[in-house]
């Protein structure tokens, strides 16, 4: 199990000193929230990216309906390359209510959902190098000898973690393709909720059976710890056991940083 520490402030000189703080503390992974507009995700990484070694960094999440697949390639390539190959993409849809309607992004679910897909086949492609070519529904990229961008560090691909909504069959499906999984609940009412060890269990069940890549592939759970490492252990257990390879600390609705640093300076969970 692996354990990684989400930052939920607007502060980039916080967020860094986050970063580095949390490498010292010995978390495994840095994540970041990308938002519609506000503090940029990528830039903060890469300032955490130049004073840290070790620590795993990304983004919690980035939905790429609403960004330009070929600046995510570039972005997520040259954080690769300055951090040495440690960077993670989480991709989903995105909570729409965070802005999207404000500043003129699309909001339709499906329409997402294709630009999405469409996006992150032209940013492996880009990450493959050149020559490439796409030809979608919203997309259309031909080949470039302009400065082609150097290749990600990591082989054959940076890891991209995609939302899947459990039991829905397409959802889950698209998480196939990729190499990690975000576990997202969907009730019957199409409310969303948290993924029990059973249904961490049943989407891990799904997975094995479909996939068919032989590369690596994680299962991340997302919530809150008490700061005693063998409490946290025991919270988490049901779920290590039940197949999560990581553990997200998110503390996201807390009035101020302050007790967010106190979390992060206790440190991971011990080893369930």
């Amino acid at each position: 199990m692996k354990y990684g520490f989400v930052f939920p402030g607007n502060d980039v000189h916080e967020a860094v000193a986050f970063g580095i703080a949390a490498e010292q503390a010995g978390w495994d992974g840095f994540f970041v929230w990308d938002s519609v507009w506000g503090v940029d995700p990528w830039v903060t990484l890469a300032a955490v990216a130049v004073q840290t070694k070790r620590i795993r960094l990304g983004t919690m999440l980035t939905p790429v309906s609403r960004r330009r697949p070929w600046k995510l390639a570039g972005e997520t390539s040259t954080l690769d390359q300055i951090s040495g190959g440690r960077v993670i993409l989480a991709a989903g849809l995105g909570a729409p209510d965070t802005g999207f309607e404000a500043f003129g992004e699309e909001t339709d679910r499906k329409i997402r959902a294709e630009l999405m897909d469409e996006g992150l086949a032209i940013i492996e492609g880009l990450w493959r190098g050149q020559p490439f070519n796409f030809s979608g529904k919203h997309y259309q990229v031909k080949e470039t000898t302009f400065h082609p961008a150097p290749p990600p560090v990591q082989q054959p691909r940076i890891p991209v973690w995609m939302v899947g909504g459990w039991p829905r069959e397409k959802s889950m499906r698209r998480v196939l393709a990729w190499d990690g999984l975000l576990p997202n609940k969907m009730e019957a009412d199409g409310s969303h909720g948290k993924a029990s060890p059973d249904d961490l269990r049943a989407m891990k069940a799904f997975i094995d059976e479909r996939r068919t890549r032989d590369t690596p592939f994680d299962i991340v759970m997302e919530g809150v710890t008490p700061g005693d490492p063998a409490r946290a252990a025991e919270q988490i257990r049901p779920y290590a056991e039940a197949g999560a390879t990581w553990w997200l600390e998110a503390i996201w609705t807390s009035p101020s940083l302050d007790p967010v640093r106190e979390r992060l300076l206790q440190g991971p969970p011990a080893q369930p």
